[in-house]
């Protein structure tokens, strides 16, 4: 669907809850062809991220484990993304 949403399964050591997150998040983004929520819809956007979250960290604890690791590495886990945000 987005090709910024990165396979999450599989990964070693596994999604954080800050990746899942931001999958959530992307996810969010291209379904309601809204980047930034103006202050009317922010707190629709904010709990469909929540529930996308929520649904994704549950369907990954009952997802058997993958063969092989995901082809791409999320983008939190990349030095330069992690510097451009600035993050340790």
């Amino acid at each position: 669907m987005c090709r910024n949403i990165t396979t999450l399964r599989g990964l070693e050591p596994a999604a954080t809850p800050d990746e899942i997150q931001a999958a959530a998040r992307q996810y969010v983004r291209k379904v309601s062809g809204v980047q930034k929520p103006a202050p009317a819809t922010v707190d629709a956007f904010e709990r469909a991220v929540l529930d996308v979250a929520e649904a994704t960290t549950a369907l990954l604890a009952t997802l058997p484990p993958r063969k092989q690791p995901p082809p791409t590495v999320p983008p939190l886990r990349r030095p330069e993304v992690r510097a451009r945000l600035g993050l340790p």
